[in-house]
């Protein structure tokens, strides 16, 4: 659990997905009462440490870093309407669908700003009947999905088929907010909110039954355990006697996904529940080449003010960004829909970088304590990248591609705004510094050499082409590909850290080696450990204990035991006869002689 706190400390490591802490009621207790805590696996107690401490670690990593994020188990496993039948031990990756062995997601959301009529005035309201007119389509639209999905394994259609769980949700709620002139985290929101999310709820639940009564409940319903659940027990009692007479379709119904893609595309609206990001925002696009572009956006709300008001109209108290409200206005929208959602939600608390470390951590205990089932924060930090940016005021402002530029890794750039890419590559000067290093790799009778060579501009050394070479002529065409693939990717600049990884990633499945005290998971690995080390060693990136080979020029990674891993195939790793056999308890080639343990 330590090393998984820590887990992405490192920039530009595991970056494209999330993570968090599964913490339990008798943990929390252990915490606020400053209790050992025992660290067991499979029923054995591996060792036992303080509590506190290790909230603490996790604190100060998510502080530091905003991960990981904290999952509230017990609380998830209490109120699912599918305790009897069920346990819960791990979420999607946003966390708002908690899931079982081979659980899927299937979210939908409503656009909640679209219900809204008479914007920005006095009498702006949502439509509540067009509401739940829409929440009964949706949630006879998500039912027919679990029919006609083709799931990769027949255990995920069996899990699907027999509890057909849906989360349908909303988006734009932040956007509602402004066009009905409150603000975010208010009073007057909060009580907005509850109308719209019992209306939600109430729609979705009845819609659900209906469709029991039309084609069955679920298949593992069972009346009196179903209506004992503690979600169950909140709803209407009306809804809950029709439950009783026909069943439900599906076992829950309401999740609130963070929506950031489908809200964009639905002219930027706020994503999920969140509150606006920014009403004029820099947006980082990742395209499929590898490279970043940047498009500013506008909020829908602030697009219609402007539309309806003109733009000298000064905009109302309701216009307030996530940056401008505090941590307990964030918090109070998200507990409050919590008592509507039977599933999870995606929300972060977004938090100034100026933050005291005591009043950080207080969130986390407020979140457990208004019945959260979790909670995700955001500080600003030179670790964590962004996605989104704050735009200039200027509404003319265009980002600006600045050809042939080198630029810093993102994670090291102090301006985020400041993406520079290349479009096209560098030229290759006359003359290049470089290293050469050499591996021994067990599997072949000759050494592999591999030269990165740099180049020096702006002060800042960088990796620019690399070469491969070795007298096995049977590494010769992956390795000619190789090197011209990661070299082309060099020399369009950017960070290029990310090669690394990859390569670092790749397993031989018949198993690595042993270099210099640490496992080595294929000969790629191994190429990728030396470009890491190499550009560690040129200020490229930063060191992280415990990665990268020694960078002494010419040094040679010494192997050692190769791993056995089951199931590999009988063909010989090096002259590719289907001659390998066990002989004295190794594996030996009969046709050229090598030998596992020679």
């Amino acid at each position: 659990i330590e090393a998984f706190i820590e887990a992405k400390r490192e920039p530009g490591r595991l970056r494209m997905f999330n993570l968090s802490v599964l913490v339990t009621d008798a943990f929390m207790d252990a915490v606020k009462n400053d209790g050992p805590w025992d660290l067991t696996f499979n029923g054995t107690i591996f060792d036992s440490v303080s509590a506190r401490d290790l909230w603490n670690k996790i604190m100060r990593a998510t502080f530091a870093y905003a991960e990981p994020g904290v999952i509230f188990i017990d609380r998830i496993n209490q109120r699912n309407n599918l305790h009897y039948c069920e346990t819960i031990a791990a979420t999607n990756p946003c966390g708002e669908q908690p899931l079982p062995p081979y659980g899927a997601c299937l979210l939908g959301s409503i656009n909640l700003s679209a219900f809204v009529e008479a914007s920005f005035t006095p009498s702006a309201a949502i439509d509540m009947t067009a509401l739940r007119e829409t929440v009964a389509t949706a949630v006879r639209l998500m039912d027919n999905v679990i029919d006609v999905s083709r799931f990769p394994l027949e255990e995920q259609r069996q899990e699907a088929l027999a509890k057909r769980r849906i989360g349908l949700g909303v988006t734009g709620l932040a956007d509602a907010f402004i066009q009905c002139g409150v603000r975010y985290g208010s009073p007057e929101s909060l009580e907005l909110a509850a109308g719209w999310f019992d209306c939600l709820r109430d729609a979705a639940y009845r819609a659900s039954i209906d469709l029991a009564a039309e084609k069955g409940p679920f298949p593992l319903f069972d009346a009196g355990a179903y209506l004992a659940g503690e979600t169950i027990r909140e709803l209407d009692p009306a809804v809950q006697a029709l439950i009783r007479q026909h069943g439900i379709r599906n076992a829950l119904l309401t999740s609130i996904a963070p929506t950031g893609t489908i809200s964009l595309l639905a002219n930027n609206v706020s994503s999920g529940i969140e509150p606006v990001f920014a009403f004029s925002h820099d947006r980082r696009v990742l395209l499929p080449n590898g490279e970043t572009t940047t498009e500013t956006v506008e909020n829908n709300a602030h697009r219609l003010y402007r539309l309806l008001k003109g733009d000298a109209t000064p905009l109302t108290d309701a216009f307030v960004d996530a940056q401008s409200l505090s941590p307990r206005e964030h918090l109070a929208v998200q507990a409050l829909v919590q008592k509507y959602i039977d599933s999870s939600i995606s929300k972060t608390i977004n938090l100034p970088e100026s933050i005291g470390f005591d009043a950080f951590q207080s969130i986390y205990f407020d979140a457990y304590d208004q019945g959260c089932k979790g909670c995700t924060t955001y500080r600003p930090s030179d670790i964590r990248g962004a996605v989104l940016s704050l735009s200039e005021p200027d509404p003319k402002k265009q980002p600006a591609v600045v050809p042939a530029t080198i630029a810093a890794p993102a994670d090291r750039q102090a301006d985020e705004n400041a993406v520079i890419y290349m479009t096209q590559p560098l030229d290759r000067p006359p003359a290049l510094t470089g290293s050469t290093y050499k591996i021994n790799w067990p599997e072949s009778d000759h050494a592999i050499y591999i030269t990165v060579n740099d180049i020096t501009q702006d002060g800042r050394r960088r990796p620019f082409e690399v070469f491969i070479n070795s007298k096995n002529m049977e590494h010769y065409a992956w390795t000619v590909a190789l090197t011209r693939m990661i070299s082309a990717v060099f020399r369009r600049g950017g960070d290029v850290v990310f090669v690394v990884e990859e390569l670092k990633a790749v397993f031989d499945p018949r198993g690595g080696y042993w270099m210099r005290g640490h496992y080595v998971p294929s000969l790629l690995a191994a190429i990728g450990e030396v470009i890491e080390n190499h550009m560690i060693e040129t200020g490229f990136m930063d060191r992280v204990d415990g990665l990268g080979v020694s960078s002494d020029e010419g040094t040679e990674a010494a192997p050692m035991k190769r791993r056995a891993v089951a199931g590999a195939g009988r063909q010989c790793p090096r002259c590719g006869a289907a001659g390998l056999m066990k002989q004295e308890g190794c594996d030996t080639c009969a046709s050229c002689g090598w030998s596992r343990c020679g």
